[in-house]
């Protein structure tokens, strides 16, 4: 199987190379955002306990506006979605193929992070862990699950969401955007957090559609348009969370009245609009800059993994905690003092080493996925067996997110004898395992990478425009 390096190397000029470098800072933003608010003391039980600094640092939150990147992460995904889409379409392949295919990268990460975590319980209960510390930490390491239902979602949905991309283009996004605006509409008006499901639905969907229009030209914006456009964002921005009812805050605050992620709010949309003006104005200059190939072999490295940087950086923050805490070296909990300040540089240093062990260690899930769809050829499998059909497919990966959802959302527990609900954790492995099934049902072939592709003609868009083809992301095939 190919290395990264070798990948880096097969990586042909027309590939948009910016999108994986956005794809690595964002990840770098959301790890480094939730560690540098993190803070562990010990409880009144004795036992080590953790909060977020944010309800009592409010000088922090204008920070949010660099550290909320999910609008980034979305935009990104609708590129890499509809590259991956349209190439296997024009391959011949129907829907059901493509979420199967996009199932092999997403889904053993899931599984090792959820199998590790329910065994790892088990054991530290037998080992005479008190069940209230062993609850606290699973509840902290499945909290990430969150995102990925989210996407799940995005995924199943991108070949409708797609033709309505090619019929009706940029107008989509629009019509989304309006329902964002109506249910804050309620929910400023009578505090009711009426459609809150809507607002996630119509935010995110929004965001991924102009991943869409992006990708195929006819989101139409030049440097100068981009500039424009992240000047008014910034600026209702600015206006929305100062004069305006929304809180400065981009990420959920404890005790807060309104979140702004919590569902997506209007605020939260304007922020989308900067970072995707900021996406256009440093494609070009990070293009040319990541034809180096020092630079590129990084960038592609760090997406080979990026799924797992993301499933265990929480693992990491409580590892780190249990080892700083055995050397006497646990930052002070105490966030308006300088000491709090100072014990960053050692918490973060200490949670980047444990992190990177982590990803030493059930990285090569990921990337022996990543690495062994590269080395096959792409075919066309003919569907056989009933699982390999579309309504088989879609529910399972509707059944995986809503166990990812039960898990992020149950709180903490102990639920079960795994600690975690076990009908979440049968939901989600069932799920997995009926997907690889119906891979295996449906035949070997799948689709590769554009690194090893020629240049292939773009899709037309909905005026009829054309040109050249981007190859898909290795960060999400």
């Amino acid at each position: 199987m190919p290395t990264i390096a070798e990948l880096a190397r097969r990586t042909p000029a027309t590939r948009r190379r910016h999108v994986d470098l956005l794809r690595a800072l964002a990840m770098g933003a959301v790890v480094v955002g939730h560690w540098l608010v993190m803070t562990v003391e010990r409880g009144a039980d004795g036992l080590l306990t953790g909060f977020t600094a944010l309800p009592h640092l409010t000088v922090l939150h204008p920070l949010t506006w660099v550290f909320q990147v999910m609008p980034l992460f979305f935009l990104v995904g609708g590129v890499s979605n509809a590259i991956s889409w349209t190439r296997a379409r024009d391959r011949g392949r129907d829907a059901a193929g493509w979420l199967l295919d996009r199932s092999t990268r997403l889904f053993p990460p899931v599984t090792a992070l959820l199998v590790t975590t329910a065994v790892g319980a088990v054991v530290a209960g037998w080992a005479g862990a008190p069940a209230v510390f062993v609850a606290r930490v699973v509840e902290l390491v499945v909290l990430p699950l969150w995102f990925l239902v989210v996407y799940l979602a995005l995924i199943a949905l991108t070949p409708a969401m797609h033709r309505l991309h090619e019929r009706w283009g940029l107008a989509v996004p629009a019509v989304l955007l309006v329902g964002v605006v109506l249910g804050d509409v309620v929910r400023l008006s009578t505090g009711v957090e009426l459609g809150a499901a809507g607002n996630f639905a119509f935010a995110w969907l929004a965001v991924h559609q102009l991943g869409f229009a992006w990708r195929d030209g006819s989101l139409r914006l030049t440097r100068a348009r981009a500039a424009v456009l992240l000047a008014g964002a910034v600026t209702a921005l600015v206006l929305l969370t100062g004069p305006g009812p929304y809180p400065v805050s981009m990420v959920s605050v404890p005790g807060a009245a309104i979140q702004n992620p919590s569902p997506p709010s209007l605020a939260l949309m304007a922020l989308a609009a900067a970072q995707v003006a900021l996406a256009v104005l440093v494609a070009g200059p990070a293009d040319r800059w990541l034809a180096r190939r020092r630079p590129w072999a990084a960038v592609l490295g760090m997406n080979a993994t990026v799924l797992t940087v993301y499933l265990w950086h929480m693992v990491a923050s409580f590892v780190g905690a249990m080892l700083l805490d055995a050397v006497g070296m646990l930052p002070s909990s105490d966030v308006h003092s300088a000491a709090w300040w100072l014990g960053r540089v050692p918490w973060l240093a200490t949670l980047s080493l444990v992190l990177a062990v982590f990803v030493a260690v059930f990285g090569r899930i990921e990337t022996r996925t990543l690495t062994r769809k590269l080395a096959q050829g792409a075919t066309a499998a003919t569907p056989r067996g009933p699982l390999a059909t579309l309504p088989v497919v879609l529910g399972a990966y509707g059944a995986a997110a809503l166990g990812m959802y039960w898990l992020a959302s149950a709180g903490r527990g102990p639920h079960g004898p795994f600690v975690v609900p076990t009908g979440a954790l049968a939901l989600v492995l069932g799920a997995a395992a009926m997907l690889r099934l119906a891979r295996t049902a449906r035949g070997r072939g799948v689709e590769a990478d554009a690194v090893t592709a020629p240049t292939r003609p773009a899709c037309a868009g909905r005026r009829g425009t054309s040109g050249p083809s981007r190859v898909i992301s290795a960060a999400r095939d």
